[in-house]
């Protein structure tokens, strides 16, 4: 398993990050996702074997939201 933390711009409402934490769940290969709305950082555990660190953050970024980096 692999694991990545996007930072994203500001995110305003508490409902985003539900948004963006229910996208990646369903996400084939997402093990866990988990959005920390203070931080605007998004978490995820996820088999790169499955799907690609471009996937998640195209996903992101699909739903309105701007990843400003990767680590």
């Amino acid at each position: 398993m692999t694991n990545k933390t996007y930072q994203l711009e500001t995110l305003t409402c508490p409902s985003c990050t539900a948004k963006i934490q229910t996208a990646l769940k369903k996400t084939n290969g997402v093990e866990e996702a988990e959005v920390l709305f203070n931080t605007s950082r998004v978490k995820v555990n996820f088999d790169e074997t499955i799907v690609s660190p471009e996937k998640i953050r195209n996903t992101i970024e699909s739903l309105g939201f701007k990843v400003l980096s990767e680590k």
